[in-house]
């Protein structure tokens, strides 16, 4: 940095210090960082960064989407992606078109190139929050402490929820009530959960490399995590196979466990679960997969946003006693 500052004051020397410090800051930005991205990155109020290909870049603030004022051209798109994946031994091209990243400080990365992404590349990036968010963020006192009796007491619970509805930081907000002496094994696509116990086994899925090997999948990742002797098991998205691991987690032992899912309500989460599985390699009875499911899932909490960004508890559903613990609730101040 020192020598693009000496640079910077040798060609143009009538700039002052600040200025100096603002373009340095700037050509560093352009040769070793993510360009012009790195001061959307700095910006604490931005929760997403989205790139539709070579043009105007978009963010999130506050729940809101608005564009921004920076535009990107091909060629720097093109390096952004590249300082992005090459460190991770990943490629994306026209024979791998899609990949998923981590920053160094925990940002979620999708990256998406032609011919599949018509007028990419495509770049999305969900920004790492380092404060963990609190209960009372997402529902009333009540409802939070309802939630936090059942962590407490070690049910078993399904976070669901849309795209971008807040699963993986409720999930981090109820985990924060698990207690400190318990051994827990997290286990994430791309590494968010911060939980505040000492006694945390933290295990990340890896996608295979350049050369199509060296992937790891959720679903290896939950089957030797039970090895690990967990006494609670938090994975942290559900999507495919791996759902009839972790149910058979929830019913033989690890009591507490947690997850999240997609899903529009507490019953579609307990449907599509039961797809989930249906659609992996073991061949189980439609009724007998639905009973596995209701007997491993204690709570389904329902979090949806809200007008003005929020995110919101809107359902506690318990399965076992079919039952609603809470329904359709209003926003919290």
């Amino acid at each position: 940095m020192q020598m693009i500052r000496q640079a910077v004051s040798t060609d143009a020397p009538l700039l002052s210090d600040g200025e100096v410090h603002e373009a340095a800051r700037r050509v560093a930005n352009q040769l070793f960082a993510l360009g012009p991205l790195e001061s959307l990155l700095d910006d604490p109020t931005v929760t997403e960064i989205m790139v539709n290909g070579p043009g105007r870049v978009w963010i999130e603030r506050g729940g809101t989407v608005t564009p921004t004022d920076l535009s990107i051209d091909q060629a720097m798109l093109q390096v952004i992606i590249d300082r992005i994946v090459a460190p991770l031994g990943l490629r994306v091209d026209r024979t791998a078109p899609f990949a998923d990243a981590r920053l160094p400080d925990g940002s979620r990365v999708h990256i998406a190139v032609p011919p599949l992404a018509l007028d990419g590349p495509y770049l999305t990036i969900r920004r790492f929050r380092p404060r963990p968010h609190s209960l009372v963020e997402f529902c009333s006192p009540a409802v939070a402490s309802v939630l936090i009796d059942a962590v407490q007491n070690r049910r078993s619970i399904v976070v669901s929820g849309g795209t971008g509805s807040g699963k993986t930081s409720l999930l981090n907000a109820l985990a924060a009530h698990i207690p400190v002496e318990e051994r827990v094994v997290t286990i994430e696509d791309a590494a968010e959960l911060r939980l505040p116990g000492d006694h945390i086994v933290r295990l990340e899925a890896r996608p295979a490399n350049a050369e199509g090997v060296g992937g790891c999948t959720i679903r290896t990742l939950v089957r030797n995590a039970l090895r690990m002797r967990p006494d609670r098991l938090i994975v942290g998205e559900v999507r495919g196979d791996e759902a009839l691991d972790m149910i058979q987690a929830m019913n033989t032992g690890h009591d507490g466990s947690m997850s999240t899912c997609h899903a529009n309500s507490p019953i579609d989460t307990l449907r599509r679960l039961e797809a989930m599985v249906l659609m992996g390699e073991i061949d189980m009875p439609v009724q007998v997969v639905r009973e596995h499911v209701r007997a491993g899932i204690d709570l389904v909490i329902f979090v949806a946003r809200v007008a003005g960004g929020g995110r919101q508890v809107r359902d506690v559903y318990a399965c076992r006693d079919d039952e609603w613990l809470v329904r359709s609730a209003p926003q919290c101040d």
